[in-house]
């Protein structure tokens, strides 16, 4: 089937240009600005959808999801979470490793792969984990993971063993691997289940410091340094985590780093006793936010995850205190980042897509169809309703909000996975 995607602003690397898009299969065979005169007979048999004044982005890409399966089908399979991106506008995501069984060697990866060849409608790509099980013991079979995985993660635990991290540091170097960490002091931060700040004690809540995240961030530019390896830091909240990573950058050590909207848009002032607000790292200070901002204004943090996190509803009904960590963002993160950075100034559209986008791509090296498009309504609007999600999970903070930017459609390698128009 061919698509003529008509009269959209589409992106390129001068921004934007309104253009006529001929699909047919995997590639994209013709372009043309919309003053242009149109061959109608020359294109053959076709499917014109009119998207005047729409706005055709590079399929977003979020190098940080959880899809739960296999192990934890409950919370989010393989099939909700890529029709959840899908979406969202989101046309590749990777995929975490804390599963059942943990992808720590070849045998347990290929079930992973087997659910993804069959259920996923866009291109689902897994990490896999550090150490066998993500205990923080021995390294996985790094070697064998290699050739399938875009990388390397425990991530939602923290390898506390330096030594350990440096050895699978010099492997991943060896292997051409990122290794992409959850930075987090797990003595520092047990039993914490909010920012150390006014909100924890405000409502009696057993705080977070700052200090769990970068000082382990610190530990692994150090090793980063030492052993050449690419290293990424994961869903980035501290100030100081941005300080560290900017300095590092300067020195020329190999580092990247994310972080997710709920960082960027909200503060611990914000913060209600509701578990919707409830994930981990935590929602930070005002401080941390802004510095979060100026970080992406220069550059030092390379792009935006959602760090999509989907539990049951009976794992989220127990309040701040009692509920597990994590909350959905797949469905609703660009125009949450569209409503709050691009339409009050912060940063540009262009921004914005390099981010969800272009960066993750170029850093990780992922295939990217020429054919991969979403399609946003910018000037639509829509109030965020858990109940029409497609992802099991249902916990968002930006429940109840009027977000800017509707997607409309979002194009996978030539296929239309997601339709809204």
């Amino acid at each position: 089937m061919k698509y003529l995607l008509k009269g959209a602003y589409h992106y390129d690397k001068a921004g934007f240009t309104k253009r006529n898009i001929l699909i047919e299969g995997k590639k994209v065979f013709y372009i043309n600005n919309v003053s242009d005169d149109i061959n109608e007979d020359a294109l053959g048999e076709y499917l014109p959808i009119d998207l005047t004044n729409k706005y055709i982005l590079p399929g977003l890409c979020d190098v940080h999801v959880h899809f739960r399966q296999p192990g934890f089908s409950y919370k989010e399979t393989i099939y909700s979470g890529s029709r959840a991106a899908a979406a969202g506008g989101f046309t590749t995501v990777c995929a975490m490793p804390n599963l059942n069984p943990v992808p720590d060697c070849l045998d347990n990866l290929k079930e992973e792969i087997e659910i993804i060849e069959r259920d996923s409608i866009i291109k689902t790509i897994p990490y896999g984990s550090i150490t066998k099980g993500q205990m923080g013991r021995e390294l996985s079979d790094m070697e064998h993971l290699a050739p399938y995985v875009i990388g390397f993660s425990d991530d939602g635990r923290d390898v506390a063993d330096g030594e350990l991290m440096e050895k699978a540091m010099e492997k991943a170097k060896k292997l051409g691997k990122i290794i992409a960490a959850h930075c987090e002091d797990e003595v520092m931060s047990a039993g914490g289940v909010a920012h150390e700040g006014a909100f924890a004690r405000a409502n009696g809540l057993k705080g977070i410091s700052s200090l769990s995240e970068y000082s382990r961030v610190l530990r692994d530019i150090e090793l980063a340094e030492k052993t050449g390896c690419s290293y990424h830091v994961c869903h980035v909240s501290t100030k100081e985590s941005v300080k560290a990573i900017k300095k590092a950058k300067a020195r020329g050590v190999d580092i990247t780093c994310e972080t997710a909207p709920h960082y960027l848009i909200l503060s611990d002032e914000a913060l209600t006793n509701e578990a919707k607000y409830k994930m981990k790292p935590p929602i930070r200070s005002e401080s941390d936010r802004l510095a979060l901002l100026e970080g992406l204004a220069e550059g030092v943090i390379d792009m935006i995850a959602t760090d999509h996190a989907p539990h049951s509803a009976s794992e989220k009904a127990g309040g701040f205190a009692e509920s597990a960590f994590g909350v959905v963002g797949l469905e609703v993160a660009f125009s949450a980042c569209y409503t709050h950075l691009v339409k009050t100034g912060i940063i540009p559209l262009k921004k914005l897509v390099r981010l969800m986008s272009v960066n993750p791509v170029k850093r990780f090296s992922l295939p990217s169809g020429y054919a991969d498009f979403s399609v946003f309504d910018l000037d639509d609007t829509f109030i965020v309703n858990p109940d029409n999600f497609i992802s099991l999970g249902a916990s968002t903070p930006f429940e109840g909000e009027k977000l800017f930017g509707k997607c409309l459609l979002t194009i996978r390698e030539g296929k239309i996975v997601y339709r809204n128009i």
